[in-house]
């Protein structure tokens, strides 16, 4: 028979977090523009700030009633162009506008109709090789795609967008000469965090699992 007495609980330490309810969960995540192609055979381009790639797959939520839903529910080519930290402005100049007419009730406040996204936001097209809609010449990573699976979230008030990259175009100077490797120290995506706009710092370290070439191996 155990006869010890009991063990006095833990002391409580005062707390280190606070419990918050954010409106949005947008804690540094990419921002890329979407080019697809309209019914009409015209294109839409579009800021997007939830992408997440897993090989050769790129995983991008939308909003359900955007254009750009609705162009990849039936036309699933797109480009997946990322632009640079300095190139904020001309995402911010696309935030406000839709391909959608009428605007959708859903959109945010403010939100208007436009049908020439590239010119509203003093951006160029250019040719793509494999798909209609044509890259953002400006962005220095552009990635070829098609939408392989588009579905509603969990919540039905967005989809999921599940695409294969088919083709990568890059701005040589953010690749390592001779290579097929971006170079992390000459590369920043534009991060969209909490509704604000941010680019990388200074380099913490590397993973074991990088290939990328160094100076130093």
């Amino acid at each position: 028979m155990n006869t010890a007495p009991p063990k006095a609980p833990p002391a409580r330490t005062a707390a280190t977090h606070v419990e918050i309810t954010p409106s949005i969960l947008y804690f540094g995540t990419p921002v890329v523009l979407l080019s697809t192609e309209n019914q009409d055979g015209s294109f839409n381009l579009a800021p997007i700030s939830s992408a997440w790639a897993l090989g050769q797959t790129v995983v991008i939520g939308l909003g359900r009633d955007g254009q750009t839903a609705l162009n990849l529910s039936s036309r699933p080519d797109l480009v997946i162009n990322l632009p640079s930290p300095s190139q904020w402005p001309a995402v911010e100049r696309l935030a406000p506008l839709t391909g959608r007419n009428p605007v959708p009730s859903t959109k945010p406040q403010g939100c208007r109709y436009e049908p020439e996204k590239f010119a509203a936001a003093d951006l160029t097209g250019e040719p793509s090789l494999l798909v209609r809609p044509p890259r953002v010449a400006a962005c220095p990573i552009q990635l070829e795609a098609r939408a392989a699976r588009v579905q509603p979230d969990v919540t039905g008030e967005f989809a999921i967008v599940e695409t294969v990259v088919h083709k990568v175009h890059a701005d040589p100077r953010i690749v390592v000469p001779g290579t097929d490797h971006i170079d992390p120290a000459a590369w920043s995506p534009l991060i969209y965090n909490f509704r604000h706009y941010f680019g990388l710092g200074p380099e913490l370290g590397h993973s074991y699992r990088t290939q990328t070439p160094r100076d130093s191996d």
